[in-house]
């Protein structure tokens, strides 16, 4: 088998440490790299025996990003007729092998639990890979660290955990416990989108845009470099597994920021009791609107339910009117966008786990700098946000209620 990696991951993939940690920038190919190199060793009968369990911070969010990448990685290595998978429950298993890997998520206590009685058909666990790792906590960690123990029959077996993250913020717990720490249990491999040679130009001026224009942001996702606490803006988010179905929200519409060469972004968003819920994203580049509209039905999204637009677009927006979309443009005005803000500041926000980008975005989501006082300004940074941008669309109708539901309102007060 001949497999294509990048030279950056070569000896973390060989290391037999307990603990491999992976820091690095967005784009710099890690998650790719961690997906090839657990199905080449799980495809070997050299390491029959070996179960790999896959942890993010909910389970919804494996399909489309840790499950997606792994059955890729079979399919790209041509392995597709040596490997089985089921989506009910997520799971892929090696025929030649025996070899499994599962998905589990750690939202509340009922997944903490099914994670502590975790057995398979053949072997034991011997592998953990933690995707998105500054999701968890550190209980969450070791939690699963005390199930990787035991005698293993098969010499060429040993235990290991795998964490894979943008490096956030430099008072995350991973930076102490796992990073800063010296001990010979630990393999640390940093790595940046410069690294990879499978990206492709426009990434690479994409990650410019940013330094430019964003230099606290590109340090992260640039360099992957540990990040400042201070200018993110929001902090009253909560990520865990939402219900989608409608009826168990007040209201529900969709959201849009157009894009191009940065992201176009569409939310789907629920309100219920004064709260906000992002139920579902599409989050692409370099796609054009006939080919986004093209997404959305595949994604079935309701028609009937209104579109908020910025209105920067208005072509755009009539081509999504004319594929039978309630698309609406959102009126811009002076000192909007920090009304936007102020308005989601008072807000709870609850954020599906599967919508990966919109989690990235808002963790990230900060004030920009003054570089002469080095004083944050009450002005946001204004690139890789685009989900952000369809957050503020989405609280348009709440924010500024036309002048008949103000009217209805005041009737209903007896006013």
């Amino acid at each position: 088998m001949k497999v294509e990696l990048n030279k950056v991951f070569k000896e973390f993939n060989q290391t037999k440490c307990r603990y491999r940690v992976a820091k690095g920038s967005a784009g710099s190919g890690k998650s790719v790299d961690i997906a090839r190199d657990y199905i080449m060793k799980l495809s070997d009968m050299k390491y029959k025996g070996a179960n790999l369990l896959v942890v993010r911070q909910t389970e919804a969010s494996h399909k489309d990003s840790t499950y997606a990448e792994l059955l890729s990685a079979i399919n790209s290595m041509g392995l597709s007729s040596f490997w089985t998978w089921t989506v009910t429950p997520l799971t892929l298993t090696c025929k030649t092998t025996g070899n499994s890997i599962i998905f589990r998520g750690f939202n509340d206590t009922r997944a903490r639990e099914r994670v502590k009685s975790i057995t398979f058909p053949h072997g034991k666990l011997t592998w953990i890979w933690c995707e998105e790792a500054t999701e968890l906590q550190e209980s969450d960690v070791d939690i699963l660290d005390d199930r990787l123990r035991g005698e293993l029959e098969n010499p060429n077996l040993y235990y290991q955990m795998t964490f894979s993250f943008n490096p956030i913020s430099a008072s995350h717990w991973i930076k102490r416990k796992y990073w800063d720490y010296d001990s010979p249990d630990i393999f640390r491999c940093h790595s940046t989108y410069k690294d990879n040679r499978f990206l492709d130009e426009a990434y690479h001026r994409r990650m410019m845009m940013r330094k430019e224009q964003d230099p606290d942001g590109y340090r992260i996702y640039g360099e992957g470099e540990w990040g400042e606490t201070g200018g993110i803006i929001l902090h009253n988010y909560v990520i865990e597994e939402l219900n989608t179905s409608f009826d168990r929200y007040d209201s529900v519409h969709y959201a849009q920021d157009f894009g191009f060469n940065h992201a176009n972004c569409i939310l789907e968003v629920g309100f219920k009791d004064d709260e906000i819920y992002i139920l579902r994203e599409i989050y692409v580049h370099e796609k054009d609107t006939t080919e986004i509209i093209q997404l959305a039905n595949q994604y079935n999204f309701d028609k009937k339910k209104v579109m908020y637009c910025d209105s920067a677009e208005p072509d755009r927006i009539m081509m999504w009117q004319k594929a039978g979309y309630k698309a609406r443009p959102v009126k811009k005005e002076p000192g909007s966008v920090k009304a936007q803000i102020d308005y989601l500041k008072q807000h709870k926000i609850h954020i599906n786990g599967c919508c990966i980008n919109t989690i990235k975005e808002i963790q990230q989501w900060k004030w920009q700098k003054d570089r002469s006082t080095g004083l944050y300004t009450d002005e946001p940074v204004s690139i890789f946000d685009d989900a952000m941008a369809a957050l503020r669309y989405c609280i348009e109708p709440y924010r500024q209620p036309s002048k008949k539901a103000k009217t209805m309102s005041k009737a209903a007060l007896g006013l």
